[in-house]
């Protein structure tokens, strides 16, 4: 008989709520906020005892690993209650993965302080290093005896690197990261809109989405990765080539160079107005709200110094 029990709990262990939070990596106090969210089953009651098994640990991992993923805990709890009506969760964490995995083959490379110095004319630069790491250039490697860095995108480092050299200012490249950096977003938001609508809305129609739609999704984000950047590639080379070719011919024209004032320039707004606005009036309205209210208050104040200057110059009767 102890033998049979012994190799039962082999198979199936049991755990008290410390115990269960100690191989979890949750607190007990996680774990009860879970119960009580209806995240976690019940445990198993014993005399006194409530007992947790192997399940428990599983579920726990789940909701580790979906909290890692950027889900809330309500949008978890509607997938595991998916789950356990065997609707199935394998498709939709794969949709996930494939999501939130690289959208680019380049490969993050290392560098150190020292390196990075020298790639950068030999004089080191703190500001530019720390406007670096807050824009994502760089990421600190904790826990070395050198001062070392990843960097996501040696191509971008590369780009930067041939700037400088060109005579460029640290300052002005990052300044320069931020504005692109906006309007590329913006690009992405309108791809996914896009293919939202023409093409992922009739794999998402239920919340969660079935295993077998969320899979074929997967397979569709695949297939549509590429497009995105191909047609950048492809739209950018266009641009440049038009508007580079119209630049140089300004530039060796006879005739004298248009006043910095006559040329309409590139404004930088800060990306929280920006998506204020996206808000009010959808991204497609975005540059007609900006435009249409910066004419409003362009109007208001010639109005306002219209009647202000009503108001100081003398009338005919005080002239007399």
């Amino acid at each position: 008989m102890g033998a049979v029990l012994s190799e039962q709990s082999a198979v199936r262990p049991e755990y008290r709520i410390e115990d269960l939070a100690h191989h979890s990596g949750a607190t007990v106090r996680t774990i009860r906020a879970y119960q009580d969210r209806g995240l976690l089953p019940r445990p198993e009651r014993r005399g006194r005892s409530n007992v947790y098994g192997d399940s428990h640990l599983a579920r726990l991992r789940q909701i580790a690993d979906l909290l890692d993923r950027g889900y809330t805990l309500a949008s978890i709890k509607e997938l595991l209650d998916a789950w356990d009506t065997g609707r199935g969760l394998g498709g939709v964490l794969g949709l996930v993965a494939e999501v939130q995995g690289p959208w680019t083959d380049e490969e993050a490379a290392r560098i150190t302080r020292a390196e990075l110095d020298a790639r950068f004319g030999g004089t080191p630069d703190e500001d530019a290093v720390r406007e670096a790491v807050e824009l994502g250039v760089l990421e600190r490697i904790p826990g070395r005896d050198t001062e070392e860095y990843l960097v996501p995108s040696p191509q971008e480092l590369a780009v930067a690197v041939e700037l400088h050299a060109a005579g460029v200012p640290l300052s002005a490249i990052t300044g320069h990261l931020r504005e692109l950096r906006e309007q590329v977003e913006h690009i992405a938001v309108r791809f996914l809109e896009f293919t939202t609508e023409h093409v992922f809305s009739r794999y998402l129609e239920h919340r969660p989405p079935t295993d077998s739609d969320a899979a074929e999704a997967a397979t569709m984000v695949r297939r549509l990765r590429p497009l995105a950047q191909q047609t950048v590639d492809a739209e950018l080379a266009r641009a440049m080539q038009i508007l580079a070719t119209r630049h140089l011919q300004i530039h060796l024209s006879p005739d004298p160079l248009p006043a910095q004032g006559d040329e309409p320039r590139p404004v930088q707004i800060p990306a929280d107005t920006i998506r204020a606005v996206q808000a009010l009036v959808g991204p497609e309205g975005v540059a007609a709200f900006m435009t249409a209210a910066a004419e409003r208050e362009v109007n208001k104040r010639t109005l306002d110094s219209l009647t202000s200057n009503a108001h100081n110059s003398p009338t005919l009767q005080e002239t007399i």
